[in-house]
């Protein structure tokens, strides 16, 4: 058992909802709880990673922020889900668009995330683990989407990457990571959702990732950082739903 509190979160059992939105940006997490939540409380503010508890419709809901990477959401995703009683964690944050279907500040819900870290090998598996998302949160958030008449919504699969800056430059076009992702049917490319899958799984817990399209890497589209922080509310507004959702069964 661990002591409280633990070396990354300020905070004690109860001090969060069962569901937990994680955007990777600490910004966002304050955005998320001041725009959406009803008498929102700072629960954590270790190493500037605010974590706030409110309630959205009569339910208690958290935002806590990941940081970036796989390692962060790994570790922060990890002792929510051991030590302070969190049963859901739904990502929600940006990525890179793939596909040609997916469009700037469409939403992609992601059923399985591909990776080329190699945070599995931890688990000593004897093969390759699939990290994919629990189905009833990603079925509630279908079906919540549909209920919010989101039209520009896709369910697929995303990379979750340990670069974002990569060095195949030099490579032949057709052998650079985001065409050979892509011709696997990839939606998108973001940096954490693989990590939060797995600790998911091995916690006997639940994950989902959502994400809000910020550039398209074929079509040389973007949005700003501050477009990243402050808007993107759709993406938002389905998760809290979703939180919702898995309160009332």
């Amino acid at each position: 058992m661990a002591n409280y509190p633990t070396p990354h979160i300020n905070a004690k059992p109860g001090d969060f909802g069962k569901t937990v939105l994680m955007p990777g940006d600490p910004l966002r997490s304050k955005f998320i709880a001041e725009t959406f939540l009803e008498s929102p409380v700072l629960v954590n503010n270790v190493r500037g990673v605010q974590g706030y508890t409110g309630t959205y419709k009569g339910t208690k809901v958290s935002v806590m922020a990941s940081g970036m990477g796989i390692p962060s959401i790994g570790i922060y995703s990890y002792e929510l889900y051991n030590f302070f009683e969190v049963d859901n964690i739904i990502r929600v944050g940006s990525c890179g668009g793939y596909a040609d279907k997916v469009n700037l500040r469409d939403i992609i819900i992601a059923q399985g995330a591909c990776t080329d870290s190699n945070f599995m090998t931890q688990f000593h598996l004897p093969g390759v683990f699939a990290p994919i998302a629990d189905y009833t949160l990603l079925q509630t958030a279908v079906d919540a989407a549909k209920e919010l008449g989101f039209t520009n919504t896709h369910v697929g699969n995303i990379l979750s990457s340990d670069r974002f800056y990569g060095d195949d430059a030099e490579l032949p076009e057709e052998m650079k990571a985001k065409n050979l992702w892509k011709k696997m049917g990839v939606l998108g490319v973001e940096m954490e959702s693989a990590a939060l899958y797995a600790n998911a799984a091995r916690c006997g817990k639940k994950a989902l990732g959502i994400f809000t399209c910020s550039d398209h890497l074929f079509k040389t589209e973007f949005t700003t950082a501050e477009e990243r922080q402050n808007s993107f509310t759709d993406m938002m507004k389905l998760a809290l739903e979703v939180a919702v959702k898995m309160e009332e069964r």
